[in-house]
């Protein structure tokens, strides 16, 4: 008994030395996280506040007559119309993005420098003289991260108070990324640290994930030792640091374990929770199959506010749904050319999702008007009521379906619903209780997380005392030495 635990306190002491103050920082960073949340990008709401109101007057190609311009090979996965350059214009997404002209036909080639400062100036609502442009960016740097599919891109600097960096996305010719010195400035004390997404480690995904997966997993050690000598060590008289780091360390350890635990299986080690395969068609078969842009008609509505619109086939049927900001959006009958605002019942919803889950068994079908554990809200606002399906499948998989739209907004094998207790529910306490409550968990979230950084600045504290001491007995060891062999000589 005494051999181990003298094992467990010298595994402890060194593996404390070598990753303690990783610990400082992401538990430090964990608190910026907090308020700060992810990485900069460009907010629904700027978007939508910068985004043009469509021009339906020079629309003069139809939308068949576009996309067979476009020449995707294949009926597009998404067709948009917006204000591009100051033209209208149609967004068709498929295996790319390809954009023509809603005016004339043309097909969007390429957006060089010329057009990026024009498309900024646009956005911004500030003259050229304001604008530099900074180069064509190819390669992800510290802001693309995350925004990989919008390079290559050009990035234009604003030299206004904010000091806004602009993304231009040369495939969809619109401002796709906004970072301001402020939220850059966050990141730095935020997201960076605590997702390790510094820019030379985070552009080799592999090595950054082996890195996060094995400090990660040293740290699982560690606080898992620390927790073993909470108990074997309660009779022992510590002072000084000792004392602050063993009392610090009953009170907070398990805390930090499951906090640590559960950011190592963020990262899917061995993809635990990967895979799932039932209901790939249910998506195609509530829209009622591919996209048929000849079901459209020229767009030209009334409304002088409409900065978007989404070509839809829903349940067979074509559909404009217009947008005029973050807000509900509008959803019109191409056919009918009426407004519809009553949901798809649910009856026809789960005849749909049938036919596309032959011999699986559904077990439960209900609508929610409340977010449940699993379809919650985060950054955006999911929409509700959503009607929620149930399979007794291999991966007892569930959906979230809208009846609005008929669109599947959500689904999670039980391996998904497992990993959003045991990494959201004890990384970031998001319990329905008192997630919903922002100031009681924000309170509760910050205190728990500078304890966190107090146990652990004192472990950095205590590694830096014992690595003096060894270098101290390490250079007492080198005077006798030195000492003989002046006499020997």
């Amino acid at each position: 008994m005494i051999l181990f635990r003298k094992l467990v306190i010298l595994i402890h002491r060194y593996l404390g030395i070598a990753v303690s103050l990783l610990f400082v920082m992401w538990f430090v960073s964990g608190i910026a996280m907090i308020f700060a949340r992810g990485m900069p990008n460009l907010t629904t709401d700027v978007r939508f506040q910068r985004l043009p109101k469509i021009d339906f007057a020079k629309v003069n190609v139809t939308p068949s007559e576009a996309v067979e311009k476009a020449q995707l090979g294949r009926p597009p996965a998404r067709a948009t119309m917006l204000m591009v350059m100051g033209r209208p214009a149609y967004r068709f997404t498929s295996r790319g993005t390809v954009t023509v002209f809603a005016d004339d036909g043309e097909v969007l080639e390429t957006v060089g420098e010329r057009e990026a400062i024009s498309i900024a100036r646009a956005f911004m609502s500030l003259p050229d003289a304001m604008l530099q442009y900074r180069g064509e960016q190819l390669e992800p740097d510290q802001w693309t991260l995350e925004e990989r599919q919008l390079l290559p891109a050009h990035k234009v600097f604003v030299n206004d108070s904010a000091k806004t960096e602009l993304y231009i996305s040369e495939s969809t010719a619109e401002v796709a990324l906004l970072t301001t010195r402020a939220t850059r400035a966050l990141a730095y004390v935020a997201a960076i640290p605590h997702w390790m997404y510094f820019a030379p480690l985070r552009q080799n995904g592999p090595v950054w994930r082996q890195v996060v997966l094995w400090t990660s997993g040293v740290g699982v050690v560690l606080t898992l030792l620390g927790v073993v000598l909470a108990f074997t060590q309660y009779r022992t008289q510590y002072a000084g640091l000792m004392r602050w780091h063993y009392v610090t360390g009953v009170v907070l350890g398990v805390f930090a374990l499951t906090w640590v635990f559960s950011g190592l299986l963020s990262m899917e080690p061995f993809f635990w929770a990967s895979g799932g395969e039932t209901g790939n068609r249910i998506p195609q078969t509530l829209r009622g199959g591919s996209l048929d842009l000849s079901q459209f008609p020229k767009p030209s509505f009334s409304s002088t506010g409409i900065k978007e619109v989404d070509f839809l086939r829903i349940q067979g049927d074509p559909y404009y749904l217009l947008r005029d900001g973050p807000s509900e959006p509008v959803l019109v009958s191409a056919d009918s050319m009426q407004e519809r605002w009553e949901p798809f019942t649910p009856e026809s919803l789960v005849d749909r999702i049938k036919q596309a889950t032959p011999g699986e068994t559904m077990i439960d079908s209900s609508m929610l008007t409340t977010y449940d554990g699993y379809y919650h809200p985060s950054e955006r606002k999911p929409p509700l009521p959503v009607l929620r399906v149930k399979f007794a499948d291999a991966n007892a998989t569930w959906f979230y379906i809208d009846p609005r739209l008929s669109q599947v907004v959500a689904s999670f094998t039980r391996r998904e619903r497992l990993q959003r207790w045991i990494y959201h529910g004890l990384h970031s306490f998001d319990f329905n209780f008192w997630y919903y409550n922002g100031p009681v968990w924000r309170t509760v979230m910050v205190a728990l997380n500078a304890g966190g950084a107090a146990l652990s600045l004192i472990g950095v504290l205590i590694a830096i005392k014992r690595i003096k001491r060894a270098v101290k007995r390490g250079m007492r060891g080198k005077k006798p030495q030195k000492a003989q062999e002046a006499q020997k000589a």
